[in-house]
């Protein structure tokens, strides 16, 4: 005889046994319970995957290290974009620009030697983020023989007569010329033209095409700086020099009637008595350019050739009021000791001399550039015989020119 459950545990199976049956009933028809571990039947989800990291831009110079000076310097951008880029350096920022495309950037302005330039901006990687990029080059150094420095007369400020050229001499030879006049510009106001003429590889001139109109402003630019000078040499330290034209100061010499007529901007000013250079001292005729001026100057013949102890010779420490017009040692100047000639003889060793009122007279009027034109003598000036640039003809002149 089997035993009897009680009747307590027969009610709690029965209950267990119609709940466990509802929960199955409940899922086949697609109801949902609340539940913790995600729905009954289905694969568990899976977490994001994580995407690795966007490579890191990287900035390059074009040459680290041994850049010439006249080649490009480029900084670009390796897998990734420029979104700005500063170029520093001891001489200061260097100009550039990033291109279209932000793949690099290139230098505008012109570098220094034995200079190192660094590089600092940001870039954006191929995700979108940016980081902050930097790079360094440095350019070669050069020996003071492989540099050319230049000098410009007038000097800034300075106020010159219509006669003035521009000189531009450089302390090591230039001879790629065409590179450095393409680099040499003169402007004025009001506007004449005018042009470059090569002396030689360490000299160039300027001159318009006839004498400067009085008051004219004018800007000399030698931008020649890091430009190539050919064999290995390179121009530096540009200048940019402004200057006026004064009043128009021209003097006109007759040797054969001892005379010199000064004009004021047009107007005749004063005849004076002269003397100018005897026999074998003959003194030069055409276009001078007082170069100097010296309230009181040393004249000694040696300097010019002529012996102390000579017939001719001389040695006299305080010639007053010289304004000097060659190279070759020709000056306008006090000659008290020739006062009985002037007018009447040509005494001189080449000077045009005058009494020490008259010289003192166009002393004070005068000032370099102002022109003194010569005539009546049979030796004739030369171009490179002080500021000559006046006695070739304007076509003669631009023939001169490298360009």
């Amino acid at each position: 005889m089997s035993a009897v459950r009680p009747l307590r545990h027969r009610v709690l199976v029965a209950v267990l046994a119609l709940t466990t049956t509802g929960l199955v009933a409940c899922d086949a028809t697609g109801s949902r319970t609340g539940s913790s571990t995600g729905e009954a039947g289905s694969e568990p989800s899976s977490s994001p995957t994580s995407s690795a990291p966007a490579p890191k831009v990287r900035l390059a110079a074009s040459r680290r290290t041994g850049l010439a000076i006249d080649q490009d310097l480029v900084f670009r951008a390796e897998q990734g974009t420029l979104r700005k880029l500063t170029v520093s350096s001891p001489e200061g920022p260097l100009q550039g620009e990033v291109s279209s495309d932000g793949a690099s950037w290139t230098a505008t302005g012109r570098l220094e030697p034995g200079t190192t330039y660094t590089a600092t901006g940001t870039a954006e990687r191929t995700d979108g983020s940016t980081q902050e990029v930097r790079a360094r080059a440095a350019t070669t150094d050069l020996t003071l023989d492989e540099q050319t420095y230049p000098s410009v007369a007038p000097l800034q400020g300075e106020t010159v007569g219509v006669g003035m050229p521009v000189v531009v001499t450089f302390d090591v030879p230039v001879s790629d010329r065409a590179a450095f006049e393409r680099h040499m510009t003169v402007t004025s106001a009001p506007a004449q033209p005018g042009a470059w003429h090569w002396l030689s590889d360490n000299e160039a001139h300027w001159r318009p095409r006839s004498y400067w109109k009085a008051g004219t402003d004018v800007t000399v630019d030698v931008d020649i700086n890091s430009v190539p000078a050919g064999n290995g040499v390179y121009g530096q330290e540009s200048r940019q020099v402004d200057f006026t034209v004064g009043d128009a100061v021209i003097s006109k010499v007759d040797a054969r009637t001892h005379r010199m007529q000064t004009f004021i901007n047009g107007d005749l000013a004063k005849t004076t008595p002269i003397t100018t250079g005897k026999p074998g001292f003959t003194t030069r005729s055409g276009v001078k350019v007082i170069m100097e001026k010296f309230r009181s100057r040393r004249m000694n013949s040696e300097t010019v050739g002529i012996p102390n102890d000579s017939a001719e010779g001389y040695d006299l420490d305080d010639v007053e009021y010289a304004m000097r017009v060659t190279y070759s040692g020709e000056f306008l100047h006090a000659a008290p000791w020739s006062v009985g000639s002037q007018g009447s003889a040509n005494v001189s060793h080449g000077c045009t001399g005058m009494s020490t009122a008259d010289a003192k007279w166009i002393y004070d009027r005068t000032k370099r550039g102002d022109v003194v034109e010569y005539t009546g003598t049979d030796r004739p000036m030369t171009l490179t015989n002080g500021y000559g640039d006046w006695n070739a003809s304007f076509a003669d002149w631009k023939a001169g020119s490298a360009l």
